[in-house]
């Protein structure tokens, strides 16, 4: 199976933010988009969907890593569901208010 995703989607998969920081600080695109999502959008699906079947608290270290990294808040997947999309269909609070401060910052940047 860890052949299915590319190495980055295979560290969001599995939440393994270290291994994510790792591959996005030796270059991996934090945009990068396979199957139907973003590297983001996948993140934030991974964490309210892994939140839903274990029952555990929404994380948000996979989200936060690749912020950090980059990523672009407003990017949609392949199917058009922008990363917020994702975080208000699953009721992730924490991912919700990181993309706020994000796009904001990034609006600010703008000015």
């Amino acid at each position: 199976m860890s052949d299915y995703w590319t190495p980055a989607h295979h560290a969001v998969e599995h939440e393994d933010a270290e291994t994510l920081a790792r591959l996005l600080a030796h270059g991996t695109d934090p945009d990068e988009a396979f199957s139907n999502m973003t590297l983001l959008t996948h993140a934030i699906d991974a964490e309210g969907d892994g939140s839903l079947q274990s029952g555990q608290p929404l994380t948000v270290h996979t989200t936060a890593v690749l912020l950090a990294f980059g990523a672009d808040p407003e990017l949609a997947d392949p199917d058009g569901r922008t990363p917020m999309d994702i975080a208000k269909h699953y009721g992730h609070d924490l991912a919700v208010k990181l993309l706020r401060a994000h796009i904001s910052g990034r609006a600010a940047g703008n000015r």
